[in-house]
């Protein structure tokens, strides 16, 4: 299978390299082009553990990274890894989402057959359905591209293990097709696969990281009451 890597961040570049190595030609879209140049020398721009190494197995063989968005075209699956940072307000900045999907729109015309395009990033629930398929559709003018959201689950420092041995892979998709396209990019891959639609996946997201913040609050006020009273906590 070919897959686009759009943003070659954390997540982005993380999603590449293990996809790499499970066996599919990889394309980076990475808009810094000197990001793109450590990636296809073979140098990780982060530091993670074991990404180094599948950089070196893989750069210039089974994953390649560029500034333009041409190899979408010729890609079965589009991930969209971009950042959606808080905006002044606390919500979600979605204006790298938005350019991407207007990009990987545009790329889409020359496309031969039919396409998928997956949502990585966290998205506030209804970004896939609302925001990237709709500017999808309306730049490349095609009904037959599939829409997944397939949410990332990813610990800093064991990501490349916690992508290659996730506790759950979660898949939400409009169709059929899209979810069983994306299902197949991850054969390979031993984990419990959770179907459902778009919006529920986005807010399982969202749903987990709550649960983690909760569980580090709680523990954090447990501490503050131990340290008060004199107890190892």
């Amino acid at each position: 299978m070919r897959i686009a890597v759009v943003g070659g961040g954390y997540v982005g570049l993380v999603t590449g390299a293990c996809f790499a190595e499970l066996g599919h030609i990889v394309d980076i879209v990475e808009i810094d082009a000197g990001k793109a140049a450590a990636i296809n020398a073979g140098r990780a721009p982060i530091h993670e553990r074991g990404l180094d190494a599948l950089l070196a197995k893989h750069a210039g063989v089974r994953l390649r990274a560029g500034t333009d968005y041409g190899p979408v075209a010729l890609s079965d699956l589009a991930f969209i890894c971009v950042g959606t940072p808080p905006a002044a307000d606390g919500s979600a900045d979605l204006s790298m989402v938005a350019a991407a999907s207007r990009s990987i729109g545009e790329a889409l015309r020359e496309g031969k057959s039919a396409h998928t395009v997956v949502v990585k990033s966290t998205v506030p629930p209804g970004t896939t359905e609302n925001l990237v398929a709709p500017t999808v559709g309306n730049h490349s003018h095609r009904a037959d591209t599939g829409f997944a959201m397939n949410p990332e689950f990813l610990r800093e420092g064991r990501a490349v293990e916690d992508f290659l041995h996730p506790d759950r892979i979660v898949i939400g998709s409009r169709d059929g097709r899209s979810g069983d396209t994306v299902a197949a990019a991850y054969t390979g891959v031993s984990a419990p696969v959770v179907r459902c639609g778009l919006t529920a996946a986005e807010m399982i997201k969202y749903a987990s990281n709550a649960l983690l913040a909760t569980k580090i609050s709680f523990a954090n006020e447990v501490g503050n009451v131990c340290k008060r009273l004199g107890i190892d906590v």
